[in-house]
């Protein structure tokens, strides 16, 4: 089916966590994907060469919100992943571009995610999804010490106020904090070493943060199990790094963060992560705008 399907299925390229089309992530999005196989979507995504591009099918059984509810799959150019944050905020602002802001429900391999689209002051549409339940757990010292191997990074060139952790929202996502922005600024990895790791241990992206403030945080996203050197704007793995910090007690239990991604690759990205004392689950927003040819 590979190429007739994707000859004549309509993928719409949108940019997500930025209102500049010159900023944030590019994603795939095909709005109807009902006739497509595992293999057209590999194959559609591997084409257009995005980090993800998700592909919705009809509504899930028992998420009947009168056509507000879709199936979600998600594709890099090499493989599929359980859930993209990107592609989640890009869908969501195509659609209701289409059928109106609101509450949408996307059923995703990694579980059901609800995101609410909202116009801001100047019109632009905001989407903000909330994941599922997150969790935190230890890396081995093995595991830390050939990451920083593959990186390149030496022990020092972490910040001890953030230690190494694995997080989890939907995906899982090994958190590394740089001791200072230039360390940050500096990323030149081993591809090859650090997928094979990532491969053995599910990671999805690394999430390489340095703290500005207590609020705000820069951020970079390795993705080398995709077939990208660099994710330059990651829903997932902020919803993950939210977790994350919630786990360590760096942040109050109702906050909102900020990170800035992308800005290394040319491509800003900003990012709302907010945590609500009442629930474990993580709110990720960002704008969304469409690509032109």
């Amino acid at each position: 089916m590979g190429m007739t399907a994707s000859a004549r299925t309509e993928v719409l390229r949108y940019t997500a966590f930025t209102a500049d089309p010159g900023g944030g992530n590019p994603a795939g999005i095909v709005l109807d994907a009902s006739a497509l196989d595992e293999a057209a979507m590999l194959a559609i995504a591997a084409d257009l060469g995005y980090s993800e591009t998700a592909f919705l099918t009809g509504p899930p059984p028992g998420l009947g919100t009168e056509g507000r509810a879709f199936t979600a799959r998600y594709f890099s150019p090499k493989a599929e992943v359980p859930f993209c944050g990107h592609a989640t905020v890009a869908t969501a602002v195509a659609l209701a571009e289409r059928i109106g802001a609101g509450e949408l429900v996307f059923a995703t391999p990694a579980g059901t995610i609800p995101v609410d689209v909202v116009a801001d002051g100047s019109g632009t549409l905001r989407a903000t999804l909330t994941s599922v339940e997150p969790s935190v757990a230890e890396v081995s010292e093995a595991d830390l010490a050939e990451a920083l191997a593959a990186l390149g990074w030496a022990a020092d060139d972490l910040d001890p106020a953030l230690p190494p952790r694995v997080a989890y929202a939907g995906a899982h996502h090994l958190v590394l904090a740089a001791a200072s922005r230039a360390r940050l600024a500096d990323l030149d990895y081993d591809f090859g070493r650090l997928e094979t790791l990532m491969r053995q241990r599910d990671w999805t992206t690394l999430q390489l943060v340095w703290r500005s403030s207590a609020e705000v945080y820069h951020v970079r996203d390795p993705f080398p199990v995709g077939g990208v050197v660099e994710d330059p704007a990651t829903g997932a793995a902020a919803a993950a790094f939210g977790a994350y910090l919630r786990e360590l007690g760096l942040v109050p239990p109702a906050t909102k963060i900020t990170l800035h991604q992308g800005e290394d690759l040319g491509r800003p990205g900003e990012l709302g992560v907010e945590l609500r004392a009442d629930d474990p689950r993580i709110r990720v927003s960002g704008a969304a705008v469409r690509l032109t040819d």
